[in-house]
């Protein structure tokens, strides 16, 4: 089992120095480092301590905050480890994933971030209800209004064909084709 250190600081004029002396004080026998953004979805030095990484190893973190972006996101990320049979251990928060009370509180968090979602979830549907409640519709307004709708059919009528009049009354032919057949004239 080798214990394996990570590194981040968001910007050049920050340094590593204060996590790095902290996960080699830890133990670790190697600290990978990035100065990137956690926002980042690229870490090249992430990415290469997850191909170091052995089964039975465990990466290490000065904070949470180092290894994830985000709940849901650092929970995804200490899931993968997990299936891969390495461990976790952040210093700070005295969190351990290879000791039950460590798996213990990454479960809580787990549910935590699930609550979380579901939350989002429940908000975001109350909300859709109650403006549809009050007759407003979610969504981009629709590109063929009904006026633009009756002037392409006064053009179809004329001569034109659909084609030819979607591009009269700048819209798309496919939007004005399908505003034609949900209105039930599909002329061509």
């Amino acid at each position: 089992m080798a214990l394996i250190g990570y590194a981040r600081v968001s910007t050049a004029e920050q340094d590593t120095a204060l996590q790095t002396d902290a996960l080699l004080k830890a133990g670790c026998e190697r600290v990978f480092e990035d100065t990137v953004s956690g926002v980042k979805i690229n870490r090249p030095g992430l990415a290469e301590a997850l191909a170091y990484l052995r089964d039975g190893d465990v990466l290490a973190v000065w904070r949470l905050d180092r290894l994830g972006r985000s709940l849901p996101h650092l929970i995804e990320m200490i899931s993968t480890l997990h299936a891969r049979e390495i461990g976790f251990r952040s210093l700070t928060e005295s969190i351990d994933t290879t000791t039950s009370g460590g798996r213990l509180i990454f479960h809580i968090f787990s549910a935590l971030g699930q609550f979380e979602r579901d939350l989002i979830r429940e908000r975001t549907n109350a909300g859709l209800s109650a403006a549809a409640a009050r007759g407003r519709k979610g969504g981009r307004k629709p590109v063929v209004t009904a006026e633009k709708l009756q002037r392409a059919r006064e053009h179809i009528a004329n001569g034109l064909n659909v084609r030819e009049a979607a591009v009269r009354l700048k819209i798309g032919k496919t939007a004005l084709y399908a505003a034609l057949q949900a209105a039930g004239a599909t002329e061509s």
